[in-house]
This record gives structure tokens, C-alpha cells and sequence, in this order.
């Protein structure tokens, strides 16, 4: 009996992660749709016109577009700036700003910088190796996000010597794929034999 509750727990364990992905691309397509229908719903709220709730959500889209243009092509836009400068004169508010600003930046730019490294570092001994991304860089010291599986948004922060970490050639996608799937997807298996100590 306590063999046959264990096979079913495991099945249940296995069907639980086979489902973990399918439902968060739901709740991700049902928050991206909710938050086009509030969008939509509190421009129309404005007049009960459908050509002025339409100019709207496509001015909108166009300033979206142009604020995007602006930091692809300038890496800088006059309205994100604006902003900037009343966060900055507001206290609390002004250091949660900066903060996300600095953490959706570094998963978000472009090119290769020290910030976009994933690297393997041995994390809770010694020979047990954990990817970490690089969050940056002073001196010959490295500050590293260790994230958690399955959930790579938590994790803790450790700074550690350049001499203790093992680069990797994977991109931050890889490596959050990685750590999603709970090392099932694992698209640099041959870093594993470059751990070896």
C-alpha cells in the first residue's frame, strides 16, 4: 500500500511539472490581456466614443513605439527622462525606482557586457557548482545573482574574487531555462566537465 502512494505521489509530482509551464504561459497571456482591456477600458471610460478610445490606444502605441525607437537608437528618451528627474526628488519611491530600473536594464539590454555573464560559482560547498549571473563588476571582485530553482526571480546576492567563479558560455535564457526546468534543460552540457576540480 505505501509503495502504491508513493508511485502516485511521484506521477502526481511529475504531472504538477509538466503543468508548471503551461500554466504560467496562461496567467502571462491572461495578465498581458487584462492589462490591454484596463487600458482600453479606462481610455474608452474618458468619452463612450470608439474612434476616440481607438486614436487613443494607437497614440499610445506610437509613444510606446517612439520611446522605444529613441533608447534603441539614442540609449536615451527625453519622456523616460523626464520621469527620471521627478523620481528622483521623491523619497522611497525614488530608490524602488532605481533598483528595478538597474535589475530590468540588466536583463534587458542588448550586447555583451559584464552584465549579461552567466558564470558557475560553488555554492553550498565546495564541488557543488550553481550558475549565478554576473551583476557586476568592481575591481578583480564579482557581485552575482544566485537564483533558486524552479523560480529564478529569488535567490540571494554574494560577492566573490574573479578567481572563484567559472565562466559559461551561456546566454541569461539558457541559464533561466536551466534553472526553470530544474536543470532538465540544460543547453551547455559539456561546461559540466569543465567543473571538475
Amino acid at each position: 500500500m505505501l509503495q502504491v502512494i508513493k508511485q502516485l505521489f511521484k506521477y502526481f509530482i511529475i504531472g504538477v511539472l509538466a503543468v508548471i509551464p503551461l500554466v504560467l504561459t496562461i496567467q502571462i497571456v491572461m495578465f498581458t490581456k487584462d492589462l490591454l482591456t484596463d487600458i482600453i477600458v479606462s481610455l474608452y471610460g474618458y468619452s463612450a466614443s470608439y474612434s476616440f478610445t481607438t486614436t487613443l490606444l494607437v497614440l499610445s502605441i506610437a509613444l510606446l513605439t517612439y520611446i522605444g525607437y529613441s533608447l534603441a537608437r539614442y540609449q536615451r528618451s527625453i519622456i523616460i527622462s523626464a520621469f527620471d528627474t521627478i523620481f528622483e526628488k521623491i523619497p522611497l519611491l525614488n530608490t524602488i525606482y532605481r533598483v528595478i530600473k538597474k535589475v530590468v536594464t540588466m536583463f534587458a539590454t542588448e550586447g555583451e557586457t559584464v552584465k549579461r555573464e552567466v558564470v558557475y560559482v560553488e555554492y553550498p560547498k565546495e564541488n557543488v557548482w550553481v550558475p549565478a549571473y554576473v551583476t557586476n563588476k568592481i575591481g578583480d571582485m564579482y557581485v552575482l545573482f544566485v537564483p533558486t530553482s524552479p523560480n529564478p526571480t529569488s535567490g540571494f546576492t554574494v560577492v566573490i574574487h574573479e578567481s572563484r567563479v567559472v565562466k559559461s558560455e551561456m546566454t541569461i535564457e539558457e541559464a533561466a531555462s536551466f534553472i526553470i526546468s530544474i536543470g532538465a534543460d540544460y543547453p551547455k552540457p559539456e561546461e559540466a566537465t569543465k567543473l571538475k576540480s
